[in-house]
């Protein structure tokens, strides 16, 4: 698949996720196989303000490519001078429009899901960064606000002529979020309408042999996988050889997934002191990254022996060497771990 000249790696690909898709797991899933990664949500907003806590969120590395800047707002112009920002930084392949975050304080901002009920500002959007950049320009939405506004062939219709260079496509209506049953008819045909612009589906999957069955059953292009990925790189793997006709590698057992947490805390520490190397305030970088990668943690450990009475402690974690305890925890269920 291709989006404009970008040619992806795979056709199963990493969602942007806010808290979750940091460089450090970005970088991890493109190693294991993900076929392209998305940013955090990045406000336009403050990109434009020159915000130091977004622009740190738009740090990248080679190694995660081809990758996409994932920004949300309402402000065509405001979008226009952000995508040009992110475009002078060459750090990334393509800029994704979100037009399909749920969270309430997002849409009643008009941004998010929220240009699903004002469709002509999405397109205003779409056009505005198109004009603005020579990168690939993509939008992210759902199939619609709410079954009483399923709009979503006009949509679909008015992104492409707006000259967005493929669609990535959530199965769920903005008022369901993430649970409910995910229509995927309705991507199977917004794909068999979109004639050359590529769709790539996204939302309920759970497992590599459904993104098998997916990707084959409705056309798409590629498939989009969020939730199932968090503390799961693995996920990419696996789906990879399904794709090339190989038995699946095992699940990781608790070794291998104490080596990726390791590897995934160490990038985290590497990254929150590039953000607080040249602040006068004095921050302990190692304890930002520990406290942040707590939400990974917690979806690493799913499963093991010691993931409940981890869990309890969750809150407790304030340095690395509190995650490191937390892990073992998870996984001898208490036999040598003191935490």
């Amino acid at each position: 698949m291709r989006i404009g000249g970008v040619r992806l790696a795979g056709p199963v690909v990493l969602a942007p996720m806010a808290g979750y898709t940091d460089l450090p797991f970005r970088r991890l899933c493109r190693r294991m196989g993900a076929g392209a990664v998305y940013t955090e949500l990045v406000s336009v907003d403050g990109l434009v303000r020159g915000s130091v806590q977004t622009l740190h969120m738009l740090s990248g590395d080679p190694a995660e490519r081809p990758a996409a800047a994932h920004l949300y707002g309402s402000d065509p112009a405001v979008f226009a001078e952000a995508a040009a920002i992110v475009e002078r930084m060459g750090r990334f392949d393509w800029i994704d429009i979100n037009a399909g975050c749920p969270v309430p304080k997002v849409v009643r901002r008009g941004a998010g899901a929220g240009l699903l009920k004002t469709p002509d500002r999405l397109f205003d959007i779409v056009r505005a960064v198109r004009a603005a950049v020579k990168l690939p320009v993509t939008v992210k939405t759902r199939i619609g606000a709410s079954r009483e506004m399923f709009n979503i062939d006009e949509v679909a219709r008015g992104i492409a002529d707006a000259g967005a260079d493929a669609l990535a496509l959530h199965a769920r209506f903005t008022v369901d979020r993430h649970s409910g049953p995910a229509d995927w008819d309705a991507i199977a045909r917004i794909k068999a309408a979109a004639g050359r612009m590529p769709v790539i589906g996204n939302g309920g999957v759970t497992s590599p042999a459904q993104a098998l069955e997916f990707l084959r059953r409705y056309g798409v292009d590629a498939v989009m996988i969020g939730r199932a990925a968090i503390g799961n790189p693995w996920f990419f793997a696996q789906t990879a050889a399904l794709l090339e006709g190989r038995d699946p590698p095992p699940p990781p057992g608790p070794a291998e997934r104490r080596d990726a947490m390791m590897e995934h805390l160490a990038a985290q520490i590497a990254l929150a002191e590039t953000l607080f190397q040249n602040r006068r305030k004095k921050f302990d970088p190692a304890e930002i990254a520990a406290r942040q990668f707590r939400a990974h943690l917690v979806k690493y450990v799913g499963g093991l022996p010691g993931a409940a009475a981890m869990r309890r402690k969750l809150n407790d974690i304030r340095s690395p060497a509190d995650v490191i305890a937390a892990m073992d925890l998870a996984i001898h269920c208490g036999e040598s771990a003191e935490f």
